[in-house]
């Protein structure tokens, strides 16, 4: 089959847009493109590639394959030197492929029901072997979506299993057949290992130096998405592959029936006999919480680093680490994590503690322009980016895309990693901090929380408690500070926010100022002494807020809403934007749209608290409930989307 070439006008514009590298312009704040650029490789005329899986070959190239079924040799994916880049089909008929992995001359995919081995040998670049390393069962059901393969160090390859949706239950995972919400080890002789199971729609695997990692979506027994570290036998908090640990090879051995003895499924029916949907019991006074579920279940497994919902993804996808020996910028080392819903790339760095994973998580790079689901790296220490959000929803507008992120070579000041330590925090930076400033506690918010376990597709945060920052040790060469804050609480999410920190020269704050730190375990040892610390702050300026409006009815909401401008620190701080733009579908419905319903404003702020799907059946992702909003702030954002409503002729 001849090769694909892409025009070669558009190809230069490509380059030159390579090329230029954005000045920053005097009093311009620096943004995440003037470190990292996204360049755009552009399909062929007639193919979309909706990508499931990249993969880097030995020479260079790069192999992606599709949610339509068929599997690309890209050449010459840099574009370095002006060279063309070339599309080369090597398979097709795949069904569903989500995930790519190479090993020994052969590619291997994961399709719906399948492991499966791709190989040329007869060197024509087309794949002439179309081998069944291990197939499982399948339903039919639309949401058994399959994921991987990673590659252990033995040779085996592990592959994950979305569950499925109940028929009249539409809201809860099940297994309808073995292994859904399992992952899988299969190895290269065929044979299978059930492996560990609690996932609900497990599309992200990593690989991480010899461990396995996994990440899930917010969903029912959800709370918000996170990482995983998948020992072997361990339940990950999902309850529907409980139901196949009775089979002989399973290594877990725990059963519905004792999770549902300690977490109430509510499975209630109405006086009509049918099920209930449960919803977000508000102000609820002692819900359910996982890491108290451990002490009765010592397989459950807790996040390694939780994610939290609509500020670092909604749907997470493909965990790398960064292997660039410093060609990718100041992270070598490193884990990233995509997500597809939000269109972009987020950045984790773990520690060990008492012999569990846990770690920091921060956000690193948006503006891709379809739904980030696959990475991995190329040989100039460039991130290949494969994306897709047909019938998924993201915030990048297009079906579909393969983008190269690529380091412009200049360092932004981050918070490098986050560690913990007996008495709170060391943050680590990349570039030297202003002593003074970074000396005033003023410089420093945060807050701990927690999410519940409950059936409910996902979960409030919830337990929020204000961060007592005690005291603060910079070091000589201002790059590190010892943060000692007097309220750790172990199992907790810790979030801290750097508002007031610049780089030493006083030019740049802190890109990401907020990380987000899962303390599941304290470290022992030494606490700073008080005598070490600096207690000195500064008056802190409150930020101002929107001026208030009066609670608008469905009739006044024109005239009496406030504007965008005041309303959009609103929609920003309650994660609104993560979801829904004003006048475009997004993950959620267009804010115009809901305009469109004439809901009154109490009746907005009932759906903020306890969204009901069903209302918008074309969004396959549900709204979780956000009982967190303030009132008097939902009120606000609810006149705000009724002033949205077209005028009547």
């Amino acid at each position: 089959m001849k090769a694909i070439k892409i025009q070669f006008i558009t190809l230069v514009l490509l380059v030159i847009s390579i090329l230029q590298v954005p000045a920053q312009k005097a009093g311009k704040a620096p943004a995440e493109e003037d470190y990292y650029r996204i360049v755009t490789i552009p399909a062929p005329e007639g193919i979309l590639l909706e990508v499931g899986g990249v993969a880097t070959l030995p020479d260079g190239r790069i192999a992606v394959c599709t949610r339509r079924g068929d599997v690309w040799v890209i050449e010459n994916p840099e574009m370095a030197n002006g060279a063309v880049p070339v599309f080369t089909l090597f398979a097709s008929g795949l069904h569903e492929a989500l995930g790519l992995a190479y090993k020994d001359g052969s590619l291997y995919t994961a399709q719906r029901g399948e492991l499966t081995r791709l190989a040329d040998t007869n060197g024509d670049g087309k794949a002439d072997v179309y081998e069944t390393v291990y197939a499982w069962p399948l339903s039919g059901h639309y949401h058994e979506y399959s994921f991987g393969p990673k590659i252990a160090a033995d040779g085996s390859f592990f592959v994950s299993g979305n569950v499925a949706f109940g028929d009249e239950e539409w809201w809860r995972g099940e297994s309808r057949v073995p292994w859904r919400g399992w992952v899988m080890k299969i190895k290269p002789d065929g044979t299978m290992e059930p492996w560990a199971t609690g996932m609900r729609s497990p599309c992200g695997l990593g690989m991480i130096d010899g461990e396995l990692l996994y990440d899930d979506n917010q969903g029912d027994w959800m709370g918000s998405g996170g990482i995983w570290h998948v020992k072997k036998g361990i339940f990950a908090g999902h309850p529907a592959g409980l139901r196949w640990t009775d089979q002989p090879n399973s290594p877990v051995k725990l059963t519905t029936d004792k999770v549902y003895a300690l977490a109430d499924p509510r499975r209630v029916k109405n006086d009509g006999g049918r099920y209930i949907k449960p919803e977000n019991i508000a102000d609820e006074k002692d819900p359910n919480l996982l890491f108290e579920l451990k002490k009765e279940i010592p397989e459950l497994q807790l996040p390694a680093v939780w994610l939290p919902h609509g500020i670092l993804g909604i749907s997470n996808s493909e965990i790398i680490k960064d292997e660039t020996k410093g060609n990718f910028g100041p992270f070598a080392g490193q884990i990233f994590v995509g997500d597809q819903g939000q269109s972009k790339v987020m950045r984790v760095v773990m520690e060990e503690v008492k012999g569990e994973k846990q770690g920091v998580a921060f956000d690193f790079r948006s503006g891709f322009q379809s739904g980030v689901l696959r990475m991995n790296w190329g040989h100039d220490g460039s991130m290949y980016v494969g994306e897709t959000n047909r019938g998924w929803g993201s915030a990048g507008v297009t079906n579909s895309g393969l983008e190269r992120l690529v380091w412009t070579g200049k360092t932004p000041l981050e918070m490098k990693t986050v560690s913990a330590k007996p008495d709170g925090f060391e943050i680590e930076f990349t570039l030297p901090v202003d002593r003074k400033l970074a000396e005033d506690l003023s410089s420093y918010t945060g807050k701990s929380f927690v999410y519940k376990y409950h059936p409910v597709y996902g979960s409030p945060p919830v337990n929020e408690e204000k961060l007592q920052i005690k005291g603060v040790k910079v070091s000589d060469d201002g790059l590190k500070v010892r943060v000692v804050i007097d309220n750790l609480r172990q199992y907790y999410v810790h979030e801290l926010s750097l508002p007031g920190i610049r780089s030493k020269d006083g030019a740049l704050p802190v890109l990401h100022a907020t990380a987000y730190y899962t303390l599941n375990n304290i470290p022992d040892g030494a606490k700073l002494p008080a005598n070490e610390l600096s207690t000195k702050r500064s008056v802190s300026t409150a930020t101002k807020a929107p001026a208030p409006v009066k609670t608008a009815t469905a009739k006044t909401a024109t005239t009496a809403a406030p504007t965008y401008a005041d309303i959009e620190p609103l929609l920003t701080k309650n994660t609104c934007t993560a979801c829904h733009q004003v006048t475009k579908r997004q993950v959620g419905p267009a804010f115009k749209d809901i305009a469109k319903r004439n809901y009154t404003n109490e009746r907005i702020v009932q759906l903020i608290y306890n969204p009901e799907p069903k209302n918008w059946p074309e969004h396959e992702t549900p709204m979780a409930p956000m009982p967190q909003v303030p009132k008097d702030e939902a009120l606000k954002i609810a006149a705000w989307i009724n002033s949205l409503k077209p005028e009547k002729p």
